[in-house]
């Protein structure tokens, strides 16, 4: 019924009469009992980046259906819900740039890694500053890091608390 506590994207083996190995399925990484998926699966399954994905979707973005890896700083969902600049780059047609601006290719950067550098180039082709003070991490001398290192089979995901802005 749970899968033996494994995740559900993993397979349960009995082994012996008590014990249990959990495996995550093909096209998922973890240790069985947390498996991930791709990137595009990932921001699916967590409220705080599900409207990034549906923005991606829209706007027939694919960058991220490839193997990577990619980097995306991803603004929380309520931000992407409540900043009134949204609409007005939709109705300029300037929305996909913004959404690509969010996004880092060949790279999967994880939180100590941004620690270490001061500028990485997003898929729009603009730079994103990184500044790392006070156990902080800002882009752009703005949008801080609040949740890092969701790691996928093609990258990572870290939330942020603002839009970026090319």
């Amino acid at each position: 019924k749970n899968n033996g506590g494994c995740s559900e994207f993993a397979i349960c083996n009995d082994t012996e009469l008590t014990g249990r190995t959990c495996t995550c399925k093909e096209n998922y990484i973890g240790d069985g009992f947390k498996c991930r998926g791709n990137i595009a699966q990932e921001l699916l399954r967590n409220s705080n980046t599900s409207r990034f994905y549906y923005h991606l979707e829209a706007l027939s973005i694919g960058d991220i259906a490839g193997p990577g890896p990619f980097t995306l700083f991803v603004p929380r969902t309520d931000i992407l819900n409540s900043d009134p600049r949204v609409k007005n780059w939709i109705a300029r047609g300037v929305m996909a740039q913004v959404i690509r601006y969010h996004m880092v290719g060949c790279a999967s950067l994880l939180y100590n890694d941004l620690k270490t550098v001061t500028n990485i180039t997003s898929l729009h082709g603009d730079p994103i500053h990184i500044s790392y003070s006070q156990n902080s991490l800002v882009l752009n001398n703005k949008a801080e890091v609040i949740l890092s290192d969701a790691v996928s089979t093609n990258g990572v995901i870290h939330v942020i608390d603002q839009i970026l802005v090319p």
